[in-house]
């Protein structure tokens, strides 16, 4: 069942740049911790990025994506963004917005090690021509 809401997906080339939103009501404020997914065609989910609602708003990326992609969340604190740059052909993929309950532990175990009790989005296609 969806819970959140993505959009900003699209098709750009390659070095072009796309940034995704995520509605997240009420799960910005409950959950501890929001994240970015993707998953390529014929591949697994990959953890993308991921930020703490609260505190020092720690950040998290995936190593083929540091550098070049940044998660932030707007003032109003009802969405996350992924703003990516210099994308890549193998950035192509769904991305999925997810949000976890992540009281005492830090956000990179959910978006490494376990996504169970996670709330989902629909997903958002993003296609990267070479």
């Amino acid at each position: 069942q969806v819970q959140l809401a993505e959009s900003g997906g699209g098709s750009v080339k390659a070095g072009g740049s796309l940034r995704l939103s995520c509605a997240a009501p009420g799960y910005i404020i409950a959950a501890n911790c929001l994240a970015w997914f993707r998953q390529a065609p014929g591949k697994e989910r990959e953890g993308v990025a991921t930020i703490r609602t609260g505190g020092e708003f720690v950040t998290y990326y995936a190593d083929s994506v540091k550098g070049r992609f940044t998660i932030s969340r707007d003032n109003s604190q009802d969405q996350i963004h992924l703003q990516m740059n210099d994308l890549k052909s193998e950035d192509t993929g769904i991305y999925y917005c997810a949000a976890k309950d992540m009281a005492f532990e830090p956000c990179s175990r959910f978006l490494w090690l376990s996504q169970r009790g996670a709330v989902w989005g629909q997903g958002t296609q993003v296609t990267v021509s070479p």
